[in-house]
């Protein structure tokens, strides 16, 4: 036999009439099988790390704004985290809610707060009546009246089973007609005591003198509506006549102050302006040829939490 390069025996060659021997390789007991595949597995695992990896970056960067939003606590039916409402009148109205509920099932709660965090008046009521739970379960009939101070906006957040007695347009008529026009005067408390009174008048079943309040800001909102869309028609009648005129009393300047060029067309002011006469009416309305475009176009605390009701984001918002 001879030897191999590596200094090991080779094996003698077959006799005559006997199959070669074809030396085999197996893989090593460290599982490796190859540079090759080694190469291949080394790259797949960097990349599934890195894919993982990513992934939980993306969910801790979506969960950040939810994180992010905090919800005051609830500590009564008045929360008046901006303190907006003196200890007094806190402390009536407290009472008149708590005597509403006990007659009514129906919850109402105040909620004060600095500002929104950012956040849509309507996305921070609706996250506070489902975070709080007011109103009882099965009938969802909570309300909050939701005041931000700093972002000078106001919401009453309706709950699901209230939606058909305290409707939108009976919350915006409480908030632009008992809310707002307090809270301009700086009368902060008035108008949260005025805008409670009225909640509380709809859903005793008298809302006959607030559904007419809304029918009266509904129709003068209708009627200037129309008289906003006469006005335009009127001005834009106005306008297209002055052009009209107006291009008409140039064309008879540029006869007399301009250059003939041509039949029935002088040069005047940069401009080629042209007119027909006609026999007994004198100059007729002519027209000019611009050499610029033209373009047209038309937890509740103190003994008091909520009952498990839910919200769905019915309700009204202003400012003021």
């Amino acid at each position: 036999m001879g030897e191999t390069k590596q200094g090991t025996p080779s094996p003698a060659p077959p006799a005559k009439g006997q199959v070669p021997w074809i030396p085999l390789r197996f893989p090593s007991s460290r599982g490796t099988v190859g540079p090759s595949r080694r190469r291949t597995n080394e790259k797949k695992g960097p990349g599934i790390l890195s894919r993982a990896g990513f992934g939980v970056a993306a969910l801790l960067l979506l969960a950040l704004p939810l994180a992010a939003q905090e919800l005051p606590a609830l500590t009564g039916r008045v929360v008046d985290g901006a303190n907006l409402i003196e200890p007094a009148a806190e402390a009536a109205l407290t009472e008149k809610l708590a005597s509403f509920e006990a007659t009514s099932s129906d919850q109402i709660v105040v909620a004060t707060v600095p500002d929104l965090q950012g956040y849509a008046i309507e996305e921070f009521g609706v996250a506070l009546g489902r975070a709080w739970k007011i109103g009882q379960a099965g009938e969802n009939n909570g309300v909050i009246l939701l005041v931000s101070s700093g972002d000078r906006k106001v919401r009453i957040e309706v709950g699901y089973g209230l939606e058909g007695q305290l409707t939108d347009a009976i919350a915006r008529t409480v908030i632009e007609t008992a809310i707002v026009p307090r809270f301009k005067s700086g009368d902060y408390a008035g108008g949260i005591e005025a805008g409670v009174e009225d909640i509380v008048e709809v859903l005793s079943g008298n809302a006959a003198e607030l559904e007419a309040r809304a029918e009266r800001n509904q129709e003068g909102a209708d009627w200037s509506a129309e008289d906003t869309g006469f006005a335009l028609a009127m001005a834009l009648f106005i306008l297209v006549w002055a052009v009209i005129i107006g291009i008409g009393m140039l064309s008879f300047l540029a006869r007399i102050f301009g250059r003939k060029t041509g039949r029935n067309t002088w040069r005047w002011l940069g401009r080629n302006w042209t007119s027909t006469a006609t026999r007994g009416s004198g100059i007729a309305i002519g027209g000019s040829s611009w050499s610029s475009g033209s373009s047209s176009g038309g937890s509740s605390g103190g003994g008091f939490s909520g009952g498990g009701g839910s919200f769905g984001g019915g309700g009204s918002s202003g400012s003021w």
